[in-house]
């Protein structure tokens, strides 16, 4: 599995988020929460979805399943000029990515992400950035279905 190497202008987003660990995840909920508001939004850029993933910064080094995070299921948008009640802006900042594909079901995700920190970063020339993760989900995304697939996207300088 080797990535595309991308660079990746700022993007404005607008979305919900919440603060959860990997053992106490509410991702299930987050997006539930998300998707039946989703055609509040105006200006959608396209049909893509975003789900992004903030740490605090020095964050990564000491990460474990306690460890909190910020989760986000959001769409881009042209311009942050109309937010719906109860959702948010944010601006992705760009950047350098490294580019995965995932395939499979949102269940065995976990492969995926052990495979890009413990094997291909750590044997590559790049290093892990203090940025935005995030994945990129068609419309249609399905995350039971073993066919599915998702852009994974890694900081990376």
């Amino acid at each position: 599995m080797e990535p595309r190497i991308e660079m990746l202008a700022p993007k404005k987003l607008i979305g919900m988020h919440r603060r959860m660990s990997l053992e106490q995840n509410t991702t299930r909920e987050l997006w539930q929460s998300f998707m039946p508001r989703r055609m509040e939004i105006p200006d959608r850029v396209n049909s893509m979805y975003i789900s992004m993933n903030i740490f605090r910064e020095g964050q990564k080094q000491l990460f474990s399943p306690t460890t909190p995070f910020e989760k986000w299921a959001a769409v881009e948008v042209l311009a942050h000029d109309n937010i719906p009640v109860n959702m948010e802006a944010y601006t992705l900042k760009g950047g350098k990515y490294a580019v995965f594909i995932h395939k499979g079901p949102a269940s065995t995700f976990h492969e995926t992400m052990q495979y890009i920190f413990g094997n291909w970063l750590p044997n590559s020339e790049y290093e892990l950035d203090e940025r935005e993760h995030f994945e990129l989900l068609k419309e249609d995304y399905n995350p039971s279905d073993p066919e599915a697939e998702e852009e994974v996207w890694i900081p990376v300088k």
